[in-house]
């Protein structure tokens, strides 16, 4: 995966305080190198974007919560052509016409599964060749 100069100092800075994210985020990072090495990532002043082509997956640290939402936990974010019908969706919306934006809340490193790895390959793919 390709890695801006400053990405280990930007990570750092952008997890300060949040260690338990920092943790989650290091257990993502891991399968996003291994499904996607030929992708980039980005550290930005609100989320950390993965691109291919295109933006294909972020990871943040959730600011605005809804009730119920773990104290610590970190947000995926994936685009898909359709709505995923999955418990595991904490918010979906539709910004386009057939553009479907899923937030996934990660609370433990055990959440990070096939079928959270199989939404990541999706996403790819819809990234990729739309």
């Amino acid at each position: 995966m390709k890695k801006p100069e400053y990405y280990e100092s930007d990570l750092l800075l952008y997890f300060a305080g949040h260690k338990r994210e920092l943790e989650l985020y290091m257990a993502f990072e891991s399968i996003m190198c291994r499904l996607f090495p030929d992708s980039s990532v980005k550290v930005q002043k609100t989320q950390i974007s993965f691109y291919g082509k295109h933006l294909f997956a972020a990871a943040a640290i959730p600011v605005r919560r809804k009730r119920g939402w773990p104290k610590e936990c970190l947000m995926i974010t994936i685009g898909l052509p359709q709505l995923l019908s999955s418990d595991r969706i904490a918010v979906a919306v539709e910004p386009y016409p057939g553009r479907w934006t899923h937030h996934i809340l990660i609370e433990h490193k055990e959440q990070l599964d096939e079928e959270i790895e199989s939404w990541l390959v999706d996403a790819w793919n819809f990234s990729e060749y739309k």
